[in-house]
């Protein structure tokens, strides 16, 4: 089993782990930003955590691993292939999260759901509601990274939710914003590029 500081020590080494003044997707600001695709660019770091996560989750006679897209996609593959399950994503059309490409969920169906950073939540709950409205039953959430510092509420028990790494980091809205306020400048970060 990997602890905590070995999932923060290869997210660390891989340059996953980022200081500097981030615009989070929330449209909140942080000191910490976290690159995953630093590391899921690694296909051998990405079976490592993905075995991890499956591991935690083999007695829940999961049938269906899902993630929301982009990075949820690689995680529910290598997540699905470790337990021997059927892997599929949701992604947004006119922005509602949804089910599309021939993919379905049958009633009763047990669905583990996998997602790389959460840091209020939004997107797994979007996923979560995808599940209940197909008659499927989410058996758990799997996360990367927690950095939402235990807030973030998925409507499933505490203990069906495992993060490999609960990173506890502040986060402003932009008019309370330390940061901000000093003068420091964004920083540039993955594929959202600042205007």
């Amino acid at each position: 089993m990997l602890s905590e500081e070995e999932v923060k020590g290869l997210l660390v080494e891989t340059k996953a782990i980022l200081e500097g003044h981030f615009l989070l997707t929330s449209g909140l600001h942080s000191p910490l930003y976290v690159e995953k695709f630093n590391v899921l660019q690694h296909p051998e770091y990405t079976e490592k955590l993905c075995k991890e996560l499956a591991a935690r989750f083999k007695d829940q006679n999961v049938q269906t691993v899902m993630g929301p897209m982009t990075g949820g996609i690689l995680l529910a593959h290598e997540v699905g292939k470790a337990l021997g399950t059927r892997a599929i994503f949701t992604e947004r059309e006119k922005g509602v999260m949804t089910l599309r490409r021939g993919f379905r969920i049958a009633p009763g169906e047990r669905v583990l759901i996998v997602e790389d950073i959460v840091t209020t939540g939004g997107s797994v709950q979007e996923v979560v509601d995808v599940v209940k409205k197909a008659g499927g039953v989410v058996v758990g959430v799997g996360l990367l990274v927690d950095r939402s510092g235990g807030k973030a509420e998925f409507g499933v028990p505490k203990e069906n939710v495992q993060a490999l790494l609960h990173l506890t980091v502040p986060t402003y809205k932009p008019e309370d914003c330390p940061l901000c306020k000093e003068g420091v400048p964004m920083t540039e970060r993955g594929s959202h590029h600042l205007k």
